[in-house]
């Protein structure tokens, strides 16, 4: 590994005979040659769908590739004890879940403060806050969590968690691919399938649910990927189908797809945009009724960003300490960056908002965030949730990436937005470097390329606990602030092996 952190193009050749546990044969990595690396970006890259690419299906293809991405002729290397700190927090992020699923109960029933539940239920509708609190759910969580995991300079750190991911299809596809070519992948060469299968069955209370995967018209990009899925889940036996909520149809007994009776009905579609679909009381009916299981659950206070300004807030420390333990609490507040929640309503004269200095001085009023010199504005804006530009990376303003004026209008717009769409406001940790390599498609040649990397770790959870079941890894040019699918990024899964990189968690 070099001074940098990245994995030379040496060290990523030099492993020979390496067997893939979940390959499904004896495939050996043998010295990895321009020629071979060429030859695998080619095989690889025949493997993508030509029916549409998984997720952001609008993005452009790379010239002469099937790919909106740039393909790579290896997974992104991590260390077995890497991958050994990742397991670990996938318990500990499902711990967090559960904290914060029953912090927000104990808030609305006036045990602990109710800013709790009050900020996480600004701006959404009633029937939303309704069903979230229903008592019938109270335990119910997220069946996926995917954290984007920023590698930078002060150690991993979770941009994001997502309890509503994409990529579940785009991840699972990629592993079986490099799994074949004989990479130990992390998950194994099914594991997206196969983690998402439990889930399932232990959600459904049975080993034989019969599932609708509903993808809305708003995350239609993602369809493909989903119906792939479901294809890979009717391979494993299980009953499945991918279809458009609205397609689903009520009956005396029950939601039928055809004639198909569903008990189990994975939620791909947002809760803000639930009045653009036609039938969605009947679907909220049918779990009210308890006539379907839904997964994840109807909470939108557990898919908010503000739960890490929550999180880090100092009056609530105690709360998360008591529902999680001071080793697990301590170890998040390394992942879990500084967060705060962007509430225009005026502090007294002698209070600050903690933790947040600006220019070396405390801040106790956002106006103090206009007019900053670019290297006071190393700091993120985010929508917290519960709309259209939360997801993905629409609605995120880098301040030190903008001009002053931009930056300034972004504050004020999110101040304005708070009854809304709260926002929040994030330090930027800067990016470690680390090599990759790619196929130039239009130089018929394989290229180096130094960037800053993105994993999202994929924990699927079945009977109260985590599993790893892949990784999706986006690496882009180093020029690049925002980390996403693009054009110019490398995506690939991340396999395990002695010479990867070791991961600061």
């Amino acid at each position: 590994m070099t001074e940098d952190g990245s994995c030379t193009t040496a060290q990523t050749e030099s492993r020979k005979n390496q067997t893939s546990e979940g390959s499904g044969g004896s495939a050996a990595v043998t010295t990895l040659t321009e020629s071979d690396a060429r030859a695998r970006s080619l095989a690889l890259n025949d493997r993508v769908p030509a029916s549409g690419l998984f997720g952001e299906a609008s993005r452009p293809l790379v010239e002469g590739s099937r790919a909106s991405w740039r393909i790579a002729p290896e997974p992104f290397l991590i260390t077995p004890e890497s991958y050994a700190r990742l397991q670990q927090l996938g318990d500990r992020l499902l711990a967090f879940y559960s904290a914060a699923n029953r912090l927000y109960r104990r808030s609305v029933r006036g045990t602990i403060p109710s800013f709790f539940h009050e900020y996480l239920d600004r701006g959404k509708s009633e029937t939303v806050v309704d069903y979230g609190r229903m008592n019938r759910f109270r335990r119910d969580l997220p069946g996926v969590i995917r954290p984007d995991l920023l590698l930078t300079a002060d150690g991993v750190k979770a941009a994001e968690l997502d309890s509503v991911p994409g990529g579940i299809g785009l991840t699972g596809s990629m592993q079986q691919h490099y799994s074949s070519l004989g990479f130990t992948m992390v998950g194994g060469s099914n594991g997206m399938a196969e983690g998402f299968a439990a889930t399932i069955r232990s959600y459904a209370g049975n080993n034989d649910p019969q599932l609708a995967i509903a993808v809305s018209d708003e995350s239609a990009d993602y369809r493909p990927e989903m119906q792939w899925l479901s294809d890979q889940l009717r391979e494993l036996g299980m009953s499945s189908a991918c279809t458009r909520p609205e397609d689903i149809v009520m009956r005396d007994d029950g939601l039928y797809l055809d004639d198909r009776l569903i008990d189990t009905l994975y939620r791909f579609l947002e809760l803000f945009d639930l009045k653009n679909i036609p039938n969605y009381d009947l679907l909220l009916y049918a779990v009210r009724k308890q006539l379907v299981v839904m997964t994840p659950p109807l909470k939108a206070y557990l898919e908010e960003k503000l739960l890490f300004g929550l999180f880090h807030h100092p009056v609530l420390a105690e709360f998360w300490m008591q529902e999680m333990g001071k080793e697990t609490v301590a170890a998040l507040q390394r992942v879990i960056p500084q967060t705060w929640i962007l509430d225009p309503r005026p502090l007294p004269p002698h209070a600050v908002i903690p933790g947040l200095e600006v220019a070396k001085k405390p801040v106790s009023d956002w106006k103090q965030l206009l007019g900053l010199g670019q290297a006071e504005r190393r700091l993120v804006i985010k929508p917290s949730g519960y709309s259209a530009a939360a997801w993905g990376s629409r609605g995120v303003t880098i301040g030190h990436d903008h001009p002053e004026a931009e930056w300034d209008e972004a504050v004020q717009t999110a101040l304005d937005a708070f009854e809304t769409t709260p926002h929040v406001l994030q330090k930027f940790h800067h990016g470690n470097r680390y090599g990759t390599r790619y196929y130039d498609f239009a130089q018929d040649s394989v290229r180096k390329m130094n960037g800053r990397v993105r994993l999202s770790p994929y924990y699927f959870v079945a009977n109260d606990e985590t599993t790893l079941a892949g990784i999706l890894v986006t690496v882009v040019p180093a020029d690049k602030k925002l980390i996403h699918g693009m054009v110019d990024a490398v995506m690939v899964p991340a396999a395990i092996s002695e010479s990867g990189v070791s991961l600061d968690l």
